[in-house]
């Protein structure tokens, strides 16, 4: 159709629409179109491959192939760094430290500077043990959660036309992972001498389900008030926590209880001393707050193109069927989380500063903040969602997202640090 002027169809008596007399009255517009209906050779299960396929979305495809190469090239910086800069101070670190064979491990303080002459506090458990735990066990099921999602994406287990099959996977999930949060939580509790175990399951069990809960129930409660049909009904609520009671909390406390009675001694390559070592005055570089922005920026600067289409899938009409792509993404964001975790953790040691335990994991946890950042960013740009409905809904859930980042990324930054302490000290020569 072309050529064609608005004209108001609301006239005062004896007006003329397009040529035709209303005179006060009704007027019956007849509305026509044609289809074309040509015939798909794909069957229905293999009809998603189309959204993969490069002649379809080219401009795409290009861009998600140049995000990868620009994260690519982030990780590979960030591992030189690591390897080659740290590794040779490490290695100046040790020539130095290992000169001194006479005495033992405590003569070595004398006259001694940088990470080594912490080695009688380094391993001091931190402050808020059960919390740290708790924290680094409901990561690693997020983690367990996240690459199974994945792998059965890949698998082609999930279906772009029915609507909310991954949600339905990942409360199951969700539900069935809970073993790994208790078991991870409660074996490394019980490894820096906990003794409150039955309030670290607890803790562990809430820790995310607790805030997604009171989210849920503020978010719903606004579409019951403004009659959206997004409100769960009662029965699915219902079912929901019966989930939960039934099958993720039992499994928390089993998995407790197993870490707890399968859990070593923590290997400390050092003793520690029964007086804490004062730490000296920091440089601000050294600060927490400047470690989170540095230690949440590079990871989040990996995702964000990538970060910009599941927030699209998500909250818009768009489909995200490019998982082998989303798999080098998640692998991408763990490593840039590593490395720079390591990094980190060595520069905070040089200055004599041993509360490392809690530092390691906000440094990369912070990418959480950085993505419900981004969330507002999002809103405000590139959405036309408006509203006090759309708005609760989207906000509640992208913190939700962002804990979720902040839980994983700062369970992978901790047990990297831990091993990177570990292999310095114990490489060192102390007799």
């Amino acid at each position: 159709v072309k050529d064609v002027k608005p004209f108001p169809l609301e006239e005062g008596a004896g007006a003329a629409v397009g040529g035709v007399g209303v005179g006060g009255g009704s007027l019956t517009v007849t509305h026509t179109y044609s289809v074309h209906w040509y015939a798909s050779s794909l069957p229905y299960a293999r009809r998603a491959e189309r959204l993969r396929d490069y002649s379809f979305f080219p401009k795409t495809l290009e861009i998600h192939w140049l995000s990868i190469i620009n994260s690519l090239v982030l990780v590979v910086l960030l591992l030189g760094f690591v390897i080659i800069i740290l590794m040779r101070v490490l290695k100046n670190d040790f020539a130095r430290y290992n000169v001194e064979e006479e005495g033992g491990c405590d003569d070595l303080d004398q006259g001694d500077n940088g990470w080594k002459i912490i080695h009688t506090d380094v391993f001091r458990f931190p402050h808020f043990k059960s919390l740290l735990c708790a924290v680094l066990g409901v990561g690693a099921q997020f983690l367990t959660l996240a690459t199974a999602i994945i792998i059965m994406a890949l698998l082609g287990m999930f279906n772009v036309h029915r609507h909310g099959a991954i949600n339905s996977a990942a409360i199951v999930l969700y539900a069935l992972t809970s073993c790994v949060s208790g078991y991870v939580s409660c074996s490394f509790y019980t490894q820096i001498n906990g003794q409150h175990w039955v309030w670290n399951i607890i803790l562990t069990s809430s820790l995310f389900s607790a805030p997604l809960f009171l989210t849920w129930s503020v978010v719903n409660s606004v579409h019951w008030w403004s009659g959206s049909t997004q409100a769960l009904p009662a029965t699915t609520v219902l079912l929901l926590l019966g989930a939960w009671v039934l099958v993720g909390f039992p499994l928390t406390v089993i998995g407790g209880i197993v870490g707890k009675n399968r859990a070593g001694n923590f290997q400390a390559p050092c003793r520690t001393r029964n007086i804490p070592r004062q730490i000296p005055k920091q440089p601000w570089y050294k600060h927490t707050v400047v470690h989170m922005a540095i230690g949440g920026f590079l990871p989040f600067s990996a995702i964000s193109v990538e970060l910009y289409y599941i927030f699209a899938t998500v909250w818009g009409r768009e489909h995200y069927t490019l998982y082998g792509i989303l798999l080098c993404v998640y692998a991408i964001l763990l490593s840039v989380g590593a490395c720079i975790s390591v990094a980190l953790t060595y520069f905070l040691l040089s200055g004599e500063d041993y509360r490392w335990w809690w530092r390691s994991v906000l440094s990369t946890g912070s990418t959480g903040l950085f993505i419900f950042v981004y969330s507002v960013f999002y809103y405000r740009n590139r959405s036309s969602m408006s509203g006090l409905v759309q708005s609760m809904e989207f906000f509640g859930y992208s913190l939700l997202t962002a804990l979720v980042f902040s839980l994983m990324l700062g369970s992978v930054s901790f047990w990297a640090s831990l091993a990177f302490i570990r292999y310095i000290y114990r490489s060192l020569k102390m007799d």
